[in-house]
């Protein structure tokens, strides 16, 4: 009796936890994709953009969510640069000339070739990812990777 209570209730997890995913990819509206390995960026702007899934945007100010294919401290430090006002930055270049700023390494994470994340802005928590890696650099098999992608987030629950 203890199994199949403990089987129901790990039922509903997961299908409050698909819920939840849903509705976080459901509040994103605006991507901003960051630069990619052998330029996969751009077909996968294309694919977003031509799917309707997503408006993707040039101006990252205005994103609700970043595309990208490395998350960590460099990562990070992007992220800050393309948000930041200008008083926040100029005000962190005056820390950094007083030495109080550490360089920051480059990151390894995410490094897979191949997988991509969809991260939220305002709180950098990672919505959604897939591993869907090129199996060559040629501009056909790049824009055949990025129409799989943006099939995998289509069918991840975001639909407009």
């Amino acid at each position: 009796m203890a199994m199949k209570r403990a089987a129901f209730l790990l039922c509903w997890i997961a299908i409050a936890a698909g819920a939840v995913g849903a509705a976080d990819l459901a509040g994103v509206q605006n991507v901003y994709i960051l630069p990619m390995a052998h330029g996969l960026d751009q077909y996968l702007a294309s694919r977003i953009a031509s799917s309707g899934i997503f408006q993707v945007v040039a101006d990252p100010k205005r994103a609700d969510a970043f595309l990208t294919d490395r998350l960590g401290e460099a990562f990070e430090e992007k992220l800050r640069q393309l948000t930041s006002t200008e008083s926040e930055l100029r005000e962190k270049e005056k820390s950094e000339s007083r030495g109080q700023e550490r360089a920051v390494p480059p990151s390894t994470f995410g490094r897979g070739r191949g997988t991509i994340f969809l991260v939220e802005t305002a709180g950098r928590g990672v919505l959604w990812s897939t591993f869907e890696p090129p199996r060559s650099t040629t501009p056909k098999e790049l824009d055949r990777t990025a129409r799989r992608i943006v099939a995998k987030l289509g069918a991840s629950g975001k639909t407009r």
